[in-house]
């Protein structure tokens, strides 16, 4: 049985059985997504959500998001307006760039879902380990690259997949939220669909310019 791409809608065929769980490749952009059959109930991933309840003061945690962090504070200033897309239940992102008196707002639908700022334009938007949980990804990049001033950037953590990867195994699918994984070709797959001047790939950080 084949499966529409939730991305970009094309059939899709069969990858891999991972303990029951039914991923399939898209043959167009490239993605790699858990079949809807297999998806938590929404209860159930907000409770995984808060069992995973980060510590923002961690040292370790802020140096795991300091590529998206580091990058902000040497592309912007505290003049600007960012938006912490999809921060959860504590943000390092947000402790950073706050703790340099950035302005930055928190999005998140289960533990802040302000919609309202949903309504706005930013400069910069920083997603860290966010997008792999997408369940309709052509809606949410659609929405943040909406969200974006001109010349305005989108800063996502993810990790990519790649070929030499044995997917069974991969630390990144043992965590039942990742629904949907992207490749390096993926990446500029969005960047080309969705209009972005610009993506730059480097090992977990990807950024998107308007």
């Amino acid at each position: 049985m084949n499966l529409p791409c939730p991305l970009c809608q094309t059939e899709s065929t069969f990858f891999e059985e991972v303990k029951t769980r039914m991923y399939y490749k898209c043959p167009k952009c490239f993605g790699i997504f858990l079949s809807k059959e297999n998806y938590m109930n929404s209860e159930d991933e907000k409770k995984h959500y808060e069992y995973h309840n980060n510590d923002v003061e961690d040292k370790g945690y802020q140096n795991f998001v300091s590529p998206i962090t580091n990058s902000i504070l040497n592309d912007f200033n505290d003049s600007h307006k960012g938006l912490d897309f999809g921060a959860g239940t504590g943000s390092a992102v947000s402790k950073v760039l706050k703790d340099n008196n950035y302005s930055i707002k928190q999005y998140d639908p289960f533990f802040h879902n302000h919609k309202e700022l949903l309504k706005k334009k930013y400069d910069y938007i920083a997603s860290c380990e966010v997008v792999e949980h997408f369940h309709h990804p052509d809606e949410e990049f659609k929405l943040l690259k909406s969200l974006l001033e001109e010349n305005g950037k989108l800063y996502i953590m993810t990790h990519l997949y790649s070929p030499e990867i044995d997917f069974a195994s991969w630390y990144y699918i043992k965590d039942h939220t990742h629904v949907f994984i992207y490749q390096k070709e993926t990446m500029q797959w969005i960047a080309k669909q969705y209009e972005f001047s610009l993506v730059e790939i480097e090992n977990r950080l990807i950024i998107f310019t308007n």
